[in-house]
């Protein structure tokens, strides 16, 4: 179960999001301890899933990569949703051998890391993305390392591309796969007419599509109307592309979308 929202909740006005409705596009997964913080900091928190994250239809190869860590030098992990997804079969070869080095596209990634144990976790401390990951001295030269890459299907190829060119040798453990949400947008867009709904978050680009094809047509110019909080600007840039202007560039994971929510809308850091 998510939190719960809508008539009946006491809304403290001391915080810095009392009155504020947002709207949580993550998959449900990632969805509720972002939507329990928004309602920490005051807000009503609504929720719509862009997308559903589900598993591979073969897991094959990932058993496999997870079966051999103790052959691998590094473990590296795209996103929080990886973790997730493939610590029940590593939890079940007895977790990530001592000898292997952890890496982690953002700090979510290493928080859930951190969460199961794992705390020596190379992470750019800023942006959370492959650029910053890559950027950093530690992986520049990787001739003859054997990395084991844990993503989703699809998705950016410049993370393995750059490293497999720095000499890795890269096997893919694929986890898990995004697929399109169906959901009854109805209340949503009852409550967001309404007024209730004044700030909408989106963490990938993925998101925002799902979003946009579950509230199209009649969702849309609400979404053009309300700010858009994303904390990459990749994804400002496609909602720009798809016509939504009102794209707010906030610092890197859920707590650069919280401060930067809590500024816009408040006077209070979380």
């Amino acid at each position: 179960m998510l939190p719960e929202t809508g008539p009946g909740v006491t809304v403290n006005l001391a915080l810095p999001l009392a009155g504020v409705g947002v709207l949580v596009t993550r998959p449900q997964g990632q969805a509720r301890r972002f939507m329990e913080r928004i309602v920490a900091l005051g807000g009503e928190a609504w929720w719509l899933p862009g997308l559903e994250i589900e598993p591979p239809a073969d897991i094959t190869a990932f058993l496999q990569v997870v079966n051999d860590l103790d052959r691998f030098d590094w473990a590296v992990f795209v996103s929080p949703t990886a973790v997730e997804r493939a610590w029940p079969a590593i939890a079940g070869r007895g977790g990530l051998p001592r000898t292997l080095r952890v890496a982690a596209v953002g700090r979510g990634t290493r928080r859930e890391l951190a969460e199961r144990g794992v705390h020596d976790v190379l992470t750019p401390d800023e942006q959370a993305d492959s650029e910053a990951l890559l950027a950093l001295p530690e992986l520049r030269d990787m001739t003859g390392q054997r990395v084991a890459l844990f993503r989703g299907e699809g998705g950016r190829p410049l993370l393995a591309q750059t490293l497999v060119a720095r000499g890795a040798q890269l096997q893919h453990a694929v986890c898990y796969r995004r697929v399109p949400a169906s959901a009854d947008v109805a209340p949503i867009l009852r409550a967001w007419r309404a007024g209730r709904i004044s700030a909408v978050t989106a963490f990938s680009r993925d998101s925002l599509d799902g979003l946009v094809c579950l509230i199209a047509p009649d969702g849309r110019e609400l979404l053009t109307q309300t700010p858009l909080f994303v904390p990459h600007p990749r994804i400002a840039e496609h909602a720009q592309a798809l016509g939504i202007e009102r794209a707010i560039v906030t610092p890197a994971g859920e707590d650069g979308v919280l401060q930067a929510l809590t500024g816009h809308f408040g006077h209070v850091q979380p």
